[in-house]
């Protein structure tokens, strides 16, 4: 009968109006949840009448969608480790109760935005239990390759809090100044010598003895040193040992014009590079003199020994202070001495329709088959935008639209509520026909 159908209409509009101010409720009551993605409710038409000419109501549905794809507008903290999306991409997190529990690979969820901190054992976690995912990095710092369409190489972000840290020296460059009085007729031809200070491969210091050694002629100048690099952890080897001249000609007067084979040790001098690479005990060590007729490096001027510019890369062990996580996803460890090291890559993750993911607790959502397979990539890369750190996501809920949506909603409510008493009505009046 179609003033039945009328009354199926108007209380299926009523329970729709009510799924539709649920879900405004929970917008308005997450508009300081960080990260919180809002949920929009769809109404469709149902009809249900025929052919016949005659009219029956069909009535309304619903269907919620939560808007996994909105982002919100990023805020700036005082926290290194609090993290946010800026674009398309996820952070992959694990339940630390799963982690702790040790029964194997946790289940990766994934989330927007969250605040990390470093707890007793090390893991970068939330306040409600999240443990931030990546790839360990390995000694030197770089990333395994890994399968990008699975989470099993993930593990859980764990620094060592008591990790010490050296790095040892691979480069020196030596800026130094030799005395042109020093190789002319008569000089006392002296040795000249230059300690410099490096680290070996377990961050203790160790000692390069460069000496320079004038050729002095019978007559005029030579403009020629014999060069020696003694390296204190191999005893007082000879590593490296080379004859230099220098130019005496207007313009490039004091400037290197050669440098000839290794005497005895030591690599080729290479002339694009100005370098020479000599093998301490822990490793080879690239130490550059200066090109060719440049002003840089070794040079004969004057009648002094000067050594100008004396740098090296390198670093004695230091405690750890402070982690940090770049825009590209790798967690560096600091360290006292001033030197950094990738402990950890996080990468983001991507799936082609996010709206379609489960939605979980604490702003935490789950790949679904109507969210398509997830693929790992690098923050930055591919389709994925970049990890901000010092920054968290606010909601996305506009709570203005929200209070305009409420009224609309609270006045198709009466509406329907109108129509079914007005059913109520018309079905009394039919009863009292009788009478």
């Amino acid at each position: 009968m179609t003033i039945s159908s009328s009354l199926n209409a108007g209380v299926a509009g009523l329970a729709a109006n009510a799924s539709r101010l649920a879900t405004i409720s929970d917008n308005i009551a997450n508009s300081a949840t960080q990260g919180y993605k809002r949920v929009e409710t769809e109404f469709s038409a149902m009809v249900t009448s025929g052919s016949s000419g005659t009219y029956t109501a069909g009535g309304v549905r619903t269907t919620t969608n939560r808007l996994v794809s909105e982002n919100g507008a990023l805020v700036s903290t005082n926290n290194p480790t609090d993290l946010a999306v800026r674009g398309t991409g996820f952070l992959p997190v694990a339940q630390a109760t799963e982690v702790l529990a040790g029964n194997g690979s946790p289940q990766m969820y994934m989330t927007t935005t969250a605040s990390f901190r470093i707890d007793a054992e090390g893991y970068l976690r939330t306040e409600s239990g999240l443990m931030l995912m990546g790839w360990e990095a390995n000694a030197d710092g770089s990333i395994p390759t890994y399968a990008r369409d699975t989470s099993a190489s993930l593990e859980p972000v764990q620094i060592a809090l008591n990790q010490y840290l050296s790095e040892p020296t691979t480069a020196i460059t030596m800026g130094v100044n030799l005395p042109a009085t020093e190789t002319t007729a008569g000089a006392d031809g002296d040795t000249l010598e230059l300690p410099v200070e490096y680290y070996d491969n377990l961050g203790r210091s160790e000692t390069l003895t460069v000496s320079f050694t004038p050729t002095v002629p019978g007559t005029g100048s030579s403009n020629e040193w014999t060069i020696s690099i003694a390296d204190s952890a191999s005893a007082g080897a000879i590593i490296g040992d080379y004859t230099v001249t220098f130019d005496n000609t207007p313009g490039a007067g004091g400037t290197l014009a050669s440098v000839s084979a290794p005497i005895t040790n030591g690599g080729t001098y290479d002339a694009s590079t100005g370098s020479v690479i000599v093998n301490a005990a822990g490793g080879p060590i690239e130490i550059t003199i200066g090109q060719l007729f440049t002003n840089g490096g070794l040079t004969q001027r004057s009648d002094s020994f000067a050594p100008l510019n004396i740098a090296k890369d390198g670093s004695e062990a230091g405690n750890m202070t402070s982690v940090e996580v770049d825009e590209n996803g790798r967690v560096y460890a600091f360290f006292d001495t001033g030197i950094s090291a990738v402990i950890f890559q996080v990468p983001l993750v991507d799936v082609p329709n996010p709206n379609g993911m489960i939605a979980l607790n604490d702003q935490v959502f789950q790949p679904s088959a109507d969210s398509g397979s997830f693929f790992l990539w690098d923050a930055g890369d591919g389709p994925t935008g970049e990890i901000v750190p010092y920054a968290r996501e606010e909601s996305t809920t506009d709570v203005a639209g929200e209070l305009t949506d409420m009224i609309q909603t609270q006045r198709a409510y009466s509406s329907n509520a109108k129509v079914i008493q007005t059913v109520d009505e018309m079905l009394q009046e039919t009863t009292n026909i009788k009478r």
